[in-house]
């Protein structure tokens, strides 16, 4: 048997480990430990989350630069959270038609979906900016900044799953 690479995820498979080795080596009894870890207690998977989240949060920051302020309204913020509701829907549905979420697949998953898009997006800064534009008399401009954003970002998604559903049925 050979070792998964980092992006190989080999724990959803049967081992096949000959008894007598299971119990005299050591070393097959932590690696068969090891890949019955939950993914999140994988150190590859953590590490993959990690850079993901990393380049996400400097392209939102980016994006700051590009859409500043105005007349109160935090676009950057509006802009990557729906532009990130409408790519992880784009992304699931993409993944999830073509297979078990193992292997490559689950690794773009926690790299692009959690990571990447889970640092582009913020819902802390909505939460905060929602509160900056309430607390300078501007309740019904807060009020419909939130709404807004949750309702946009959930229709978002759907045209990304659709997106990618259509897309999929096109290539057939």
């Amino acid at each position: 048997m050979t070792r998964p690479t980092a992006l190989e995820d080999h724990s959803d498979a049967a081992l096949s480990i000959e008894p007598h080795h299971a119990v005299h080596d050591s070393r097959t009894r932590i690696f068969e430990d090891a890949t019955k870890r939950p993914v999140h207690l994988r150190a590859r998977f953590i590490l993959l989350v990690f850079l993901g989240g990393a380049l996400g949060t400097a392209a939102r920051y980016g994006l700051g630069f590009l859409l500043p302020v105005d007349a109160g309204i935090p676009w950057s913020i509006l802009v990557a959270n729906l532009a990130g509701s409408f790519l992880l829907g784009m992304l699931l549905e993409s993944l999830i038609r073509r297979g078990p979420d193992v292997g490559l697949r689950r690794a773009i998953r926690l790299f692009v979906g959690t990571g990447f898009l889970g640092g582009f997006t913020t819902y802390s800064a909505l939460a905060a900016d929602t509160a900056s534009l309430m607390g300078d008399d501007g309740v019904g401009l807060g009020l419909l900044y939130a709404t807004g954003s949750v309702l946009l970002g959930i229709a978002a998604a759907g045209i990304g799953i659709a997106v990618a559903s259509l897309t999929r049925r096109a290539r057939r």
